[in-house]
């Protein structure tokens, strides 16, 4: 049974023993329903049952599907006023909201800089102490990875007026837009925050638009799972063998462990904090094993394998079969052994470990590393352990798009889908980092946008895409940079779409912590492209946006939609580039209105680039001070 169905089943459980409907939770006490946009209210019932929705003095009729499903449409609400929602079931029970009001409905997604609460900001004690306006209301959406598309949220989400209790933890950037929002228009406003440290944009995407960028096989993967998830899962088992023998010439390790070469591992540790200089900086993939030896008593049990967590991801076998797999640095692995799969005498727990970036490996005490029997006992499996490293040509064997971790569609399903047809104003993104790397961001983002649009039923629905701030070392020569090649590409995704802004952060970043702290600025900025994208206000302001680079004489020329200007002198780190990496080298430029001009060399030009490093020094704005981002674009010849 999918997951969604369990949870109907769930809501209607919770129905029937209360002898009422349930209403969206997205319409709960306190919501803000966006104005001038009509209404559609869902909920629960008994299936087949009729029941009668009031709203603002009008009813509807609606009758619960076979799935207990029913919704009741209204058109929109007037300003100004407090509306009650009520449901009454055709037994006379009735379910209610209230304090329901019409103004701005902003949803704040995206990974960790976004889900940055409030109370960590720079500064934020005054912040959070004087968080205190019940016009302000604030929805934090609980994180939940799902395989399947969610319907509703969970019955205890809630629409919270602002005060310091509520908005502590709310995301700080989220926050600090919609105060500045619901000061400049006076209409209240609400902000949801739906947010996942260290997730993939790809989470965040419905199937069509995984599919549309490259995503098939895995989706076809998906819902064949959805119908039959165990068929899957043994289906999987083989096609994960079956690529490792294809890579290793041979049977893969956890059925011939002995074929590799094993070095005892230092400790249980992030491998970076083993002292070892080949692990400084590694991220890869090792096999790790521990042989143990256990009583005819004790293998004859069913048993619970607990590894502690594991940075990034585990496959895990015992004596040869799958235990399980789990995605995500921070979650422990606790694998259940049903009778048979332990034998007396030797034992052997083989584990492929892959780190994407940052610490990796085993990172939980070592007492975590066990084997719980049925019959209360315990094995401890700290000591012995042995590791080797898989060599970076062999490449990363798939992943299943079901497992425990953040993978495809799994927060759309559980995050984004159950917010349902509710209408909204905009939609703030602050996400990337993860994507740092691979290719064809901006494809994947138009793609997400377009789902959320159809989802919200918001055709012109507005983007504000927040560009990643600087992080890492700074450059002292034309380097490759996989960070601002993202941001290009955030660039690329928001110039092919034209209800999209980007929103540099790029110059409010810090060289050591990939979480600057300055949200009240990322916060600023994401209002100001509010006020312009999304109410059309002309004291709104966007950042200068590179249109085209064309040579001119002996000097390229890259043109803005806006004027530009620099500080501390001429614009600083810009590149002119050939083909290869190697051919970058700085160039001399000069600002002239909203051109920027640079000075050839005498050497061939493809490419010009401008602020290309993990952590570049920028010193061109435009003439409201917000950041040229950093960007590359072809010279047109």
């Amino acid at each position: 049974m999918s997951t969604r169905s369990l949870l109907i089943l769930s809501m209607l459980a919770s129905t029937a023993a209360a002898a009422s409907p349930t209403i969206d939770p997205a319409f709960g006490d306190h919501a803000v329903v966006q104005r001038g946009a009509p209404v559609r209210v869902r909920g629960t019932a008994n299936p087949g049952e009729q029941v009668t929705v009031a709203l603002a003095g009008q009813t509807r009729n609606a009758k619960a599907g076979k799935d207990g499903l029913w919704a009741a449409d209204f058109p929109a609400l007037a300003e100004g006023s407090t509306y009650r929602l009520e449901v009454h079931g055709k037994d006379g029970s009735t379910t209610s909201s209230g304090d329901l009001v019409a103004g701005d409905v902003w949803l704040c997604s995206g990974q960790s800089n976004m889900e940055y609460p409030l109370y960590r900001a720079m500064n934020a004690e005054g912040d959070v102490a004087n968080a205190n306006d019940p016009q302000l209301r604030l929805m934090k959406v609980p994180q939940n990875r799902q395989t399947a598309p969610q319907t509703f949220l969970a019955q205890d989400v809630k629409w919270r007026p602002t005060t310091p209790e509520s908005a502590k933890q709310f995301s700080a950037a989220c926050y600090f837009m919609a105060r500045a929002l619901r000061q400049s228009h006076g209409v209240p406003v609400g902000a949801i925050d739906s947010t996942w440290g260290g997730t993939e944009i790809r989470a965040w995407m419905d199937d069509a638009a995984v599919r549309s960028t490259g995503g098939a096989e895995e989706i076809a993967l998906l819902q064949e799972y959805r119908r039959d998830p165990q068929a899957m899962i043994r289906k999987f088992d083989s096609l994960w063998e079956n690529w490792w023998r294809t890579h290793t010439n041979g049977a893969p390790p956890w059925l011939a462990s002995d074929r590799l070469s094993w070095t005892p591992m230092l400790r249980i540790g992030l491998w970076e904090q083993w002292g070892d200089p080949k692990f400084a900086d590694f991220n890869g993939a090792i096999w790790a094993r521990v042989r143990f030896t256990l009583t005819p008593e004790q293998a004859a049990q069913g048993a619970t394998l607990s590894l502690g967590a594991i940075d990034d991801l585990d496959r895990t076998f015992v004596n040869g079969q799958v235990a399980g797999q789990t995605s995500g640095y921070n979650l422990p692995r606790n694998y259940m052994l049903r009778p048979g799969v332990l034998k007396a005498g030797g034992n052997e727990v083989v584990v492929y470990v892959l780190d994407t970036g940052g610490g990796g490996g085993f990172w939980s005490p070592p007492e975590m590393l066990k084997l719980s029997f049925a019959d209360g006992s315990s094995k401890p499996l700290a000591e012995g352990w042995q590791y080797s490293v898989i060599p970076a040509e062999v490449g990363v064997p798939p992943t299943p798009p079901w497992d425990q971790g953040v993978s495809a569609t799994t927060l759309y399903n559980g995050m984004i889908a159950p917010l349902g047809p509710i209408h909204l104003k905009g939609a703030a993104w602050y996400q990337g980092e993860a994507d740092v790397g691979r290719s064809g961001y901006d494809q994947r983002l138009l793609a997400m946008m377009k789902s959320w649009r159809g989802q919200f039923r918001e055709p012109q629905l507005s983007f504000l895409i927040v560009g990643l701030a600087g992080f890492g070392p700074m450059a002292s020569k034309p380097t490759a940079s996989g960070w601002a090649a993202t941001i290009n590409e955030q660039r690329k995704g928001t110039d092919a779409d034209p209800r999209s802004a980007l929103v540099s952060a790029i110059d409010i970043g810090v060289p050591a912590d990939i979480h600057p702290t300055n949200k009240q600025e990322v916060g600023r900025r994401l209002t100001l492209a509010a006020e312009t994208l999304a109410y059309g206000d002309p004291k709104g302001v966007l950042e200068p946006k590179p249109l085209r680079a064309a040579r001119n004489a002996s000097a390229v020329v890259v043109t803005f939609d806006k004027p530009v200007i620099s500080y501390s002198g001429a614009p600083v780190g810009v590149e002119l580039c050939a083909e290869t990496q190697d051919s970058c080298r700085y160039a001399n430029a000069q600002l002239d209105g909203s051109t920027m001009i640079v000075a050839g060399d005498g050497k061939p030009a493809t490419r010009v680039r401008y602020a290309w490093a993990d952590y570049p020094i920028v010193n061109v704005y435009g003439p409201e001070r917000l950041p040229v981002p950093p960007f590359e674009l072809p010279i047109a010849q």
